[in-house]
């Protein structure tokens, strides 16, 4: 199993600061940041079994989940938690953790 730690929306090109464009993107670049993370331990978005969604406002829910269902194909989504959280690192929207399995 691998167990990857909470990502946020960074991206190495802005600094590490969390990308523009609300809460659409911060998942986008957020699915992106576990994708590539993944990819580097040669496992990938389809062995993912449970992740963990830390959001900022729980009213964002639907533009979140319209992103993280592109990232999975039904009808094996891996299972999932969400939670209304403050205090998110450099004030992002949106923090995504995930188990996987390894290959």
């Amino acid at each position: 199993m691998l167990y990857l730690a909470g990502q946020i929306g960074t991206d190495a090109s802005a600094s590490g600061a969390v990308v523009s464009g609300g809460i659409a993107a911060e998942t986008r670049q957020t699915l992106e940041n576990i994708k590539q993370t993944l990819t580097a331990v040669g496992s990938s978005m389809d062995r993912v079994v449970k992740c963990t969604v830390f959001m900022a406002d729980m009213k964002e829910w639907d533009a979140m989940n319209a992103v993280y269902r592109t990232y999975f194909t039904a009808p094996n989504y891996p299972a999932r938690s969400a939670f209304g959280a403050t205090g998110l690192a450099l004030n992002a929207r949106v923090e995504i953790e995930c188990m996987a399995a390894a290959k």
